[in-house]
């Protein structure tokens, strides 16, 4: 895999780690193609929905401290979630009723809290959401959170999967236990105990000539999405999606995931709790529309941040029995396989090709493992 400007993608970073020692770690390709800059290994990518993992295990660590408990309503950390309304087609019209049951902090965490994406789909209530821009990261995460609670829900809490803005709100839950804002939570809390220097909601000036960037233009034709400017701080320290990152320091976050919430002989989470996070969450629950679907491969379901393999089989790529992964927007895609003792990271910044690349990655993984 050695793309050039004229292929399919601008540059990669791919990290393989398996029984505790680093197996690979290679930058290929361009790390800005408009400049010709060559690809490096310490190149900072913009992770989007990587930053999941990442605000659940915050989340599980307040949780070991008795700061919080899952079966928690939301509205005991943000009372604007007391009332909330689902949004259901009658004869046609969008009629609203009250909730049966309030959403919970584990709802938020596996993603059936009732919300959604703007992006998901078309349906009444993502059509809502794009219309009040609810993804501008002009809004801090308080307000974000205080618009979401006045929109209606897509479904009663506990009834679907349907991936969606949850952890934004979960960040701001972490915010209001904390007192801090998420951005610093996390790096007093995670962060700087797991080494992870180069990670954080916005990329200081000294730090700029680093940044991988897409095409401008998508090389197979389709609409290119226009990716976050991660220069300067932002209101908005998105839980769901707004971390940037390098392989390398993404790799001791996974290191300390599959050593079960220690690196380094610091532990930040216990053993079992890790056990818990990424056991399946779902069970029978359905998965509510098409696009949220396309994100759960047959054969997995979904823990407290991450998918969940359920199955040997079934999925159209490799993996063991209780494997978890999870991916960003842009590209960016890791998965952690605790029965092979092996984590693998992919760091690209091509939005459009992501699938295709995270498919043959996984598979060339596997491939190489001998015993």
């Amino acid at each position: 895999m050695c793309p050039q400007r004229t292929e399919r993608l601008p540059g990669a970073v791919a990290v393989i780690a398996r029984h505790g020692r680093l197996a690979l770690c290679e930058a290929v390709g361009e790390l800005d193609p408009a400049a010709s800059t060559p690809m490096t290994p310490d190149a900072i990518f913009r992770i989007y929905s990587m930053t999941k993992p990442i605000v659940s295990v915050a989340a599980l660590m307040l949780m070991e401290q008795g700061e919080l408990l899952l079966s928690d309503p939301v509205a005991r950390y943000l009372p604007e979630y007391d009332k909330q309304q689902v949004a259901g087609l009658v004869d046609g019209a969008v009629q609203l009723q009250r909730a049966r049951q309030p959403a919970t902090v584990q709802d938020l965490l596996r993603h059936t809290a009732g919300l959604s994406y703007e992006f998901m789909g078309s349906a009444p209530v993502q059509r809502q959401y794009a219309q009040a821009r609810i993804g501008s990261r002009e809004r801090s995460n308080a307000a974000l959170a205080h618009e979401l609670a006045a929109l209606p829900l897509m479904f009663e809490p506990g009834t679907h999967w349907e991936y969606s803005r949850a952890t934004d709100v979960l960040g701001r839950v972490l915010e209001v236990l904390s007192g801090q804002t998420l951005g610093e939570f996390l790096r007093s809390r995670l962060f700087e105990p797991l080494g992870m220097t180069e990670t954080g909601f916005f990329v200081p000036p000294e730090k700029h000539a680093r940044i991988a960037e897409p095409f401008a233009r998508d090389p197979d034709g389709g609409v290119q999405m226009r990716v976050i400017d991660v220069r300067q701080p932002v209101a908005l320290e998105s839980g769901g999606g707004g971390l940037t990152s390098t392989a390398m320091d993404y790799a001791r976050f996974l290191q300390f995931m599959l050593n079960r919430g220690e690196l380094g002989g610091v532990r930040l989470l216990g053993s079992r709790m890790v056990d818990f996070m990424t056991a399946d969450h779902l069970g029978d629950i359905p998965v509510f529309g098409p696009a949220s679907r396309a994100l759960l491969s047959p054969g997995h379901g979904f823990g407290l941040g991450v998918a969940v393999r359920r199955a040997l089989g079934m999925a159209s790529m490799p993996g063991s029995t209780g494997s978890y992964h999870w991916g960003g927007r842009a590209g960016t895609t890791f998965f952690v396989d605790p029965a092979e003792d092996l984590f693998a990271i992919l760091m690209l910044q091509a939005p459009n090709q992501r699938e295709h690349y995270r498919l043959l990655f996984r598979n060339l993984v596997y491939a190489t493992l001998d015993d």
